[in-house]
């Protein structure tokens, strides 16, 4: 690349909320912070809650906040002393009339940290929380954002699965920070998104020319995410990985497909993950009248979720859209046979080493399910080329190379370099 610099690169990233344990912006802060310092960059980190837990070689800022989505105690009244900060009492405020402020107070807060700090990096890394305190940051540093897929994709599905006219308002009300982030997206020379697919949608959506899109893939832990070949699968074992209760991820179409299934196969649906207490997810289990057919783990540790799908003979990935889809990678890694939707960036994810379905196609779907339950040898070769394609085309270390090249086109056209 012309006036590509080798020095290595002081890289600040930014996460207003990272799981790193699920989630796909707490995955994605997680392993390539860990990349990039692997490459013999300095990387700190400016996160929210929770903590990241990432390698002990990266420095993290965690900013002080009121964490009011812990699940431990979610939604507290704050204390009259936490409330004195101004930020603090703006954050109280949209959560008390049902928005989602999360993302634009972190970002002051992050801006906050850099002007105290002097603002001492060559490259900010913002993870999708565009914030205005992003746009402002911009004037002093370098700046790029990685956005996984357009979010205006899950309020619009979110909205048409309410029923009552208050629960679309509400929902209206919780994704009304959109209006900020397509602002501030469109103020930066270039995004990182982690797809094509993703990139040509939120480019449509946040009205955004092709040309500031710079395509990295997501990598798969593989080191992590593996075959554990002294468990036996059982391929009437069904695993799904998704969010039970968001209409996004589809679950509610897999459940049907379950239903249709197990008229003929005797199988087992294994969901990662608990669902809401007498929310919509059990009452379609009910309806459906396959509660001996579903089980819901709970929370697990990652060890217990690679033993999940070392038993698993199928992954299915029923997303109505994903901008990459880390559970299709981390099924793959793991040599299980993946059926995904075409939602979104699966089909690049997942090539010709799974079977591809519409989305929100029961019949479809169940179609697929039953043809590698009843051909066993191909389910296998599925499982064997998921296996081969992750590991030579979805690797962490590239993916930090090629977003290191993005760096340094952003810090050339700053003025850095």
């Amino acid at each position: 690349m012309q006036n590509r610099i080798d020095r290595p690169l002081k890289i600040c990233l930014l996460s207003y909320r990272s799981n790193p344990h699920c989630g796909g912006q707490g995955v994605y802060l997680k392993n390539l912070s860990s990349a990039l310092a692997d490459l013999g960059h300095r990387v700190e980190v400016i996160s929210g809650p929770p903590d990241p837990c990432l390698d002990a070689n990266i420095t993290v800022h965690r900013l002080s906040s009121l964490d009011l989505y812990d699940p431990a105690d979610p939604f507290r009244l704050p204390t009259a002393s936490e409330l004195a900060d101004p930020l603090n009492l703006a954050e109280w405020l949209g959560v008390s009339t049902m928005g989602f402020p999360e993302p634009f107070i972190f970002g002051l807060r992050a801006y906050r940290f850099l002007k105290s700090a002097g603002f001492r990096y060559d490259i900010v890394h913002d993870n999708q929380s565009l914030s205005y305190g992003i746009w402002a940051m911009g004037k002093k540093l370098p700046v790029t954002a990685t956005i996984h897929h357009p979010i205006t994709v899950d309020r619009d599905i979110t909205i048409k699965a309410q029923a009552k006219i208050w629960q679309k308002m509400k929902q209206w009300r919780w994704y009304s920070f959109i209006g900020m982030q397509k602002r501030v997206a469109r103020t930066l020379s270039h995004i990182i998104s982690v797809s094509h697919q993703a990139g040509i949608d939120i480019g449509k959506a946040f009205g955004i020319s092709r040309d500031r899109f710079r395509i990295v893939p997501n990598g798969i832990d593989v080191g992590l995410f593996r075959p554990l070949p002294g468990i036996k699968r059982d391929r009437h074992r069904i695993i799904v990985t998704n969010s039970a209760d968001t209409p996004l991820k589809g679950l509610d179409y897999l459940l049907i497909s379950v239903a249709k299934v197990a008229q003929k196969h005797p199988v087992m649906l294994y969901v990662v993950g608990k669902p809401k207490k007498n929310g919509r997810i059990l009452r379609l289990i009910r309806d459906l009248d396959i509660g001996d057919r579903v089980r819901f783990t709970g929370r697990i540790n990652a060890s217990e979720f690679v033993r999940q799908y070392a038993r698993s003979g199928l992954a299915v990935v029923p997303s109505l859209y994903e901008g990459f889809g880390l559970p299709v990678g981390e099924a793959m890694a793991c040599g299980v046979p993946v059926i995904c939707t075409t939602g979104g960036a699966l089909p690049e994810v997942v090539g010709d080493a799974g079977r591809l379905v519409p989305p929100a196609d029961v019949d479809a779907l169940a179609a697929a399910i039953i043809e590698l339950l009843e051909n066993p040898e191909t389910a296998q070769k599925l499982g064997q080329a998921g296996y081969r394609r992750v590991q030579t085309q979805f690797t962490w270390k590239n993916a930090a190379e090629r977003t290191v090249d993005a760096y340094r086109e952003v810090i050339r056209d700053h003025g850095r370099l």
